[in-house]
């Protein structure tokens, strides 16, 4: 009895490790793949907490990188049983602390999703906290169960298989970084028609919201909806209307890309519509853009000058007078910049497009603006490259490589 239950107890500890260490491999992986991407999201996490937290945003690329290490490295001593008891320790509590936290993010929703697995799976915050809820007790009877689990590696072993994990991961990353993701998971990879990602099926549920109206009458607030609001009554003041966000709608994979040049005019179905291949320069933010790659842009935009052709306007013009002639007049486009596909999109503030613009004026024409998070979303370098033809993706890279 006493050997069946010893079996028992062990094939359940090889489980919770198996099931946790493949949860760990999983989400320490899709996040290598993609590490700017966790240090968008730890970014977020940090602006939307605020105050001490905004300090904290300089260390952001540290958290996510050390984050991604201890998730593989968790995920392999698990499934290969390498300092079991220790390891069941360490990860309960990394998620004593993930649970309370993805809690608190499921009610107050300070981020749209959690990121836990990169944009491979995007869980809802409440779909996280679920999850945690059955990893963290896994990890507890992992814990419960430590002593029946015996090390399959001892001694140099256990230094061998820890390292090689460390630096496999680090060296991943950082050719990642230096490149772009070798699995592209948001919606503008190659191949991707952008238009038809904007589409807004008409049967397709929008969002609700709780609407409710707040008037004062001797000096008293007191709220009222829609159906009860006192309407011609003028002993009431209207304050103001509050909107609650009660079931989220549909939302389109692309919904914020939106080009603003200079002069404040929409240049989206422009270059969304052009069948010559449009070269956008993707650099959220200029500030923290590599100036060492402004040479490299510079001659994509040399080049771009040499092979375009300014082709005249044609317009005709009819005099109101009916003494003069018909006359046909030829104007020229007025600057180059208008015939090249070629620019340059930031989210970055009117003083640093200025000043970006005095250090390179050779550029400075071609800069439009974008919501930094869909730049951010768009390719995952700064600057990026993505080039797009009829509103399909064709290409796309990080600067450094060309």
């Amino acid at each position: 009895m006493d050997a069946r239950r010893r079996t028992l107890v062990s094939v359940l500890a090889a489980i919770c490790r198996t099931l946790l260490g493949l949860v760990f491999i999983f989400s320490g992986a899709v996040k290598a793949i993609d590490p700017l991407g966790t240090v968008y999201k730890i970014e977020d996490y940090l602006k939307a907490f605020g105050g001490f937290f905004t300090d904290l945003l300089p260390m952001a690329e540290v958290a996510a990188w050390t984050l991604i290490v201890l998730e593989l490295l968790l995920g392999v001593c698990m499934l290969l049983n390498v300092r079991s008891r220790w390891t069941a320790w360490i990860t309960l509590l990394f998620y004593m602390v993930m649970t309370p936290l993805t809690l608190y993010i499921a009610l107050n929703n300070p981020v749209s999703d959690c990121g836990c697995f990169g944009d491979a799976i995007v869980l809802t915050n409440w779909q996280t906290f679920w999850k945690n809820l059955v990893l963290i007790s896994l990890a507890i009877l992992l814990v419960a169960l430590r002593k029946s689990t015996h090390p399959l590696w001892r001694g140099w072993m256990e230094l061998v298989i820890a390292s090689t994990t460390i630096a496999s991961a680090l060296s991943f990353m950082a050719w990642t970084h230096h490149n772009l993701p070798i699995k592209d998971f948001r919606p503008y990879k190659i191949g991707n028609h952008i238009p038809t990602l904007m589409e807004f099926p008409e049967d397709a549920e929008h969002d609700q919201y709780d609407i409710s109206f707040v008037y004062a009458k001797d000096g008293v607030e007191q709220t009222f909806t829609l159906d009860n609001y006192p309407k011609g009554d003028s002993t009431w003041t209207f304050v103001r209307q509050e909107s609650k966000l009660i079931k989220k709608g549909y939302e389109p994979p692309i919904h914020d890309f939106e080009i603003i040049n200079a002069d404040g005019d929409d240049l989206t179905w422009d270059i969304l519509e052009s069948e010559v291949p449009i070269t956008l320069v993707i650099m959220y933010d200029l500030a923290k853009a590599d100036k060492s790659q402004m040479d490299k842009i510079e001659a994509m935009l040399q080049q771009l000058q040499m092979t375009a052709t300014v082709e005249p306007i044609v317009v005709d013009t009819t005099a109101s007078d009916s003494t003069l002639c018909d006359t046909t007049r030829i104007e020229e486009i007025p600057t180059i910049a208008d015939a090249i596909p070629f620019y340059i999109l930031t989210g970055s503030s009117t003083d640093q497009i200025i000043a970006f613009s005095l250090e390179h004026p050779s550029l400075a024409d071609y800069i439009c603006t974008c919501d930094p998070v869909t730049l951010k979303t768009i390719v995952r370098a700064n600057p990026g490259v993505i080039v797009l033809q009829n509103g399909t993706v064709i290409d796309k890279y990080n600067v450094r490589n060309r």
